[in-house]
């Protein structure tokens, strides 16, 4: 291992769970509203999950009075402040932009048996 990899593997967060596509979680974000800062919960399910390290980035996906809400956190920001898993799914895809064209119980993740 190089010294960069080593520094960058220094730099990264511990304290975030195992989690993978399909799984609800409930990230916990830091928002600053003038001069106050506050947490505020995102509860949806992860769609997509790319790179590696410092540029590591999830998709998360909830449904809020019938319209659906998308956004992108970088797993090492300092805005995201806890991450915890809610439920388990159990998908045969990498990705789960399929979600998009589907509502109801067609958009439904099956929870996984452990």
């Amino acid at each position: 291992m190089n010294i960069v990899e080593s520094m960058v593997q220094d730099g990264l967060r511990d304290d975030l769970p195992e989690f993978n596509i399909g799984d609800t979680i409930s990230v916990a974000v830091r928002i600053t509203e003038g001069g106050k800062s506050r947490l505020q919960n995102f509860v949806g399910a992860v769609i997509a999950r790319q790179g590696t390290g410092n540029e590591e980035t999830i998709m998360v996906r909830k449904l809020t009075a019938g319209i659906a809400v998308e956004r992108i956190f970088p797993l090492q920001s300092p805005n995201v402040d806890s991450i915890t898993v809610t439920k388990r799914g159990r998908i045969r895809r990498a990705k789960l932009f399929y979600l998009r064209g589907r509502t109801g119980r067609k958009a439904r993740i099956r929870e996984a048996r452990r």
